[in-house]
């Protein structure tokens, strides 16, 4: 199964939850091809300091990341497309009408994953199973009284107490979202 980051430069949220999400997932990351891209991204830059610092704190590896520009194949190849923003989300959708069925908020979709009943994913028994179920029943879950709730603030060129809060943001999630598909894979 492939699983697709997505912010703006692909140097910070999107590099740091791929990174957080194959550490979380532990030995289960071999059965997930996990990687990132950015709407406005350079092709090759390295991760921002302050994100490669917080992916370490939380047992991720930044050394290799290489930036690179969103395209339609990109978005085609992946499984599940995890962004940092509603506004990632849309530009995913732009690129691959398609992909916004597969296609969520890192926010919203542990937030979706942790409002489902217990018995939702009784009969799930594959990652891509897991999103297709989350796909259809995203819309019976409330969603949050502000909508940028669902979203991850960009921490590029603010405080490393910001850098520090986005990647608890995302590693809280994450942890979600890991739980629910190494319980299917």
């Amino acid at each position: 199964m492939r699983i697709l980051f997505v912010c703006s430069g692909n140097i910070c949220r999107s590099p740091l939850g791929a990174q957080v999400l194959r550490a979380r997932l532990g030995d289960a990351a071999s059965a997930f091809d996990i990687e990132s891209a950015g709407t406005i991204a350079d092709d090759g830059a390295a991760m921002d300091g302050a994100a490669a610092a917080q992916s370490s704190r939380l047992g991720g590896d930044p050394s290799t990341h290489a930036s690179r520009y969103l395209t339609p194949e990109i978005v085609s190849a992946a499984d599940l497309v995890l962004t940092a923003e509603r506004s990632h989300r849309a530009a995913v959708a732009q690129l691959v009408p398609r992909a916004s069925k597969r296609s969520f908020t890192i926010k919203q979709f542990a937030r979706v994953l942790q409002s489902l009943e217990p018995g939702d994913l009784n009969d799930v028994t594959t990652p891509q199973g897991l999103v297709e179920r989350v796909a259809r029943l995203r819309g019976t879950v409330r969603p949050p009284v502000n909508p940028a709730d669902d979203d991850v603030d960009d921490p590029y060129r603010r405080s490393d107490a910001t850098h520090e809060r986005v990647a608890d943001e995302i590693d809280r999630a994450l942890t979600v979202i890991a739980d629910a598909l190494r319980a299917v894979a």
